[in-house]
């Protein structure tokens, strides 16, 4: 499982790329695994809760899933598999429609079971299933409105709490990613988050508690750091083994711990439709991911979607959330070019040692939102622009309408979080709905265009059959190393 190779001696040159099977130092890499565990935490820890889960088993499971799927891919493929925010509106449905979190769980694990079995037929039949499912100018519009989709997060979650202070760590962020030379410039974001809590300290002592106004006009004061969660919590413990007998949506216990799925299949066919996104969403992120580290990724394609699947049937068989490749720390590498998946077991540790202590969990849940916001408001935005990055590098026409049109209809859908109806309590919206019409809308597009359109379109797939980039060959010669000579 293990073996990195050390990248030049432990020596980081600037502009240098660390590849995944390399690592640095043992303690650069422990910064950089911390830096991981920053991107991901919020989200993780957030999402399960919504969905009326409990956030500390979804962190611990989080790490053991990533563990999982870095073994499956064979260290290739660097991602971090945290909570997905896919299920966050299906449960809301399947509670709405007197399901409780047992059932959710039973559906979430279905949805996983699926996923895995679509990863088992792509690694089988070859990536070029995915290749004519989802051509450069989908992927690319996929990961666009992945990234740009999270932009609400920051402009009505975090930013507002406290929009000076995020203004400043967003500077901090530009500053710090930018000017800093060797190792610190690579851990730029982690730099900046204590730097914003630092800063949100100080604006405590300066300037007193903020003040926020509720819809009905109460005004309510909270200090920007609040540490009586951490002073409350225990050092060591696990989540209960919960009794559902007594649970209700929306009442005290509406947070549970370990707990078995049930079945129903009304909730199931409220879950499913879900999957289309995922296989596109991971599809993208290991586009991305692929871009970034110039190799060739597609033979691993199948091997990463099933593990994906197989790291959420794990995650919801003891009640946690399902997982998902991470967008956040696809951000994180971007803007680090390190892709070493050494510091993603580094992450995942640490997720696990978080799950198993409440404490330090507390102190992570701690960081203030406008931190968050100023951090985020980089890094979604890299995100969104990798899918830019695919479609230069694979040189989609957009003077062709074939690739105009749906990329255009699904970002704006994505971006917008336009929402479509399909049944009385099920609702597609944002990244799955954008997701979906791209898809579609380029495959009928494609299907009714004239001959001469249809060519042009294909053009822009033949990178993916270009020997020795993209073939179906398992072996590391039939990688090239297409990134820029001052990155090499």
């Amino acid at each position: 499982m293990f073996g990195w190779k050390l990248h030049n001696n432990g020596i980081l040159v600037p502009g240098a790329v660390v590849a995944p099977t390399e690592r640095l130092g043992w303690g650069r890499t422990i910064g950089l695994g911390a830096q991981h565990v920053v991107a991901m935490f919020g989200a993780t820890f957030v999402f399960p809760l919504l969905m009326g889960l409990n956030p500390q088993l979804a962190v611990m499971m989080s790490g053991i899933a990533t563990l999982i799927f870095l073994f499956v891919v064979k260290h290739r493929v660097p991602s971090y598999l945290g909570s997905s925010a896919s299920f966050v509106g299906v449960a809301t449905a399947i509670y709405s429609a007197g399901g409780n979190p047992a059932t959710l769980s039973g559906a979430l694990f279905v949805v996983g079971l699926a996923l895995f079995m679509v990863g088992l037929i792509i690694h089988f039949a070859g990536a070029r299933v995915i290749h004519k499912t989802l051509p450069p100018v989908v992927t690319g519009a996929v990961v666009m409105l992945i990234g740009f989709n999270l932009a609400p997060v920051v402009a009505n979650t975090y930013w507002p709490q406290d929009p000076w202070l995020a203004f400043i760590v967003m500077l901090i962020v530009i500053a710090l990613s930018v000017g800093l030379r060797g190792f610190l410039g690579r851990i730029a974001i982690f730099l900046s988050l204590v730097a914003g809590y630092i800063l949100s300290w100080v604006f405590d002592l300066a300037f007193g508690p903020m003040r926020s106004a509720a819809a009905d006009g109460t005004v309510t004061e909270k200090m920007r750091v609040d540490w009586s969660a951490v002073e409350a919590a225990d050092w060591f413990g696990l989540p209960p083994v919960t009794d559902l007998a007594n649970w209700r949506f929306g009442g005290a216990g509406n947070v549970v711990g370990f707990h078995l799925p049930q079945f129903s299949l009304g909730a199931i066919i409220i879950a499913l439709p879900v999957v289309i996104a995922l296989i596109a969403e991971n599809a993208g992120h290991v586009k991305a991911v692929a871009e970034m580290t110039g190799e060739n990724l597609d033979p691993l394609m199948g091997r990463a979607v099933a593990a994906d699947g197989g790291g959420s049937m794990l995650a919801t068989l003891v009640g946690a959330g399902p997982t998902t490749t991470y967008a956040e720390n696809i951000g994180v590498m971007a803007a680090t070019r390190v892709y070493s998946t050494a510091a993603y077991v580094v992450a995942s540790l640490v997720a696990i040692c978080f799950g198993l202590s409440p404490k330090f969990g507390a102190v992570i849940s701690a960081t203030p939102g406008a931190v968050l916001g100023g951090i985020c408001v980089v890094l979604y935005g890299m995100i969104g622009l990798l899918g830019a990055k695919i479609w230069k590098e694979n040189h989609v026409d957009f003077g062709n309408p074939i690739n105009l049109i749906p990329a255009a209809a699904g970002i704006i859908i994505g971006i917008g979080d336009v929402k479509l109806p399909i049944t009385e309590g099920f609702t597609l919206g944002g990244i799955a709905l954008g997701t979906i019409v791209t898809v579609a809308v380029y495959h009928i597009a494609h299907a009714i265009a004239p001959r001469e359109l249809r060519e042009a379109a294909d053009g822009a797939s033949l990178i993916y059959d270009a020997p020795g980039i993209y073939s179906d060959d398992m072996s590391d010669a039939a990688t090239v190393d297409n990134r820029p000579a001052d990155q090499r």
